[in-house]
């Protein structure tokens, strides 16, 4: 339960999601007591998530906030089932490939981030995802409406628009970390990938520490 553990879990306990469980095996060290805002004067030594309870309840009453000592590794799959998503920080590799899989697998939301001073990342596995999205209706130039070459023109009307049904199909963790970066198709989106990406993939050997929230 560390500084962003802390922040993703106010700011669902705000939202007002039904329950929430935070899950970290660690126990409270000097450098929590700086960095995470959900844990009281005089808790060193107590596990991380049962000394942020009290304050994560306090945020709102509404949810049914839980607090489990135990590690992530431990913890067997229909463990994650009982969730509608899933938010991991601060794990290794290993754990978070493992977990996305089982979510995957059972239709559960997964996220997982971390960060390291100013850099930091964020991944988002969704399944299937449906959406309708309001676009600007296209209406073509009638001839000898207008003078000129662009008469014929396709031009957007902004005055109107109509709902288009769109779906996103979400890949695993695994696939994104396995991308072939000298494939043609990777050559490309390689202008458009950040330097901080490359540096972030040596960044694993880290605590562990999960959210999870239905």
């Amino acid at each position: 339960m560390k500084g962003l553990g802390a922040e993703v879990a106010k700011n669902l306990i705000l939202a007002g999601v039904k329950g929430l469980t935070m899950l970290d095996h660690e126990q409270v060290r000097q450098e929590d007591t700086r960095a995470q805002f959900l844990i009281p004067v005089g808790s060193l030594g107590r596990n991380r998530a049962e000394a942020s309870l009290e304050r994560a309840q306090n945020l709102n009453p509404m949810v049914d906030v839980k607090a489990d000592p135990e590690g992530v590794e431990s913890k067997p799959e229909d463990f994650f089932t009982q969730f509608d998503a899933v938010c991991l920080t601060c794990c290794s590799r290993d754990v978070m490939v493992k977990v996305d899989q089982i979510c995957h697998k059972n239709s559960i939301k997964f996220f997982t981030g971390d960060i390291f001073g100013y850099h930091g990342y964020m991944f988002a596995n969704l399944g299937e995802h449906e959406f309708v999205e309001e676009k600007t209706k296209v209406a073509k130039v009638s001839p000898g409406v207008e003078d000129g070459p662009d008469a014929k023109k396709v031009k957007l009307d902004s005055s109107e628009t109509t709902m288009v049904k769109k779906r996103v199909v979400f890949c695993q963790l695994k696939e994104a970390l396995a991308i072939d970066w000298s494939s043609e198709k990777a050559t490309a989106a390689l202008k458009r990938t950040a330097l901080d990406y490359f540096l972030l993939q040596g960044e694993q050997c880290l605590c562990l520490h999960g959210v999870w929230w239905e």
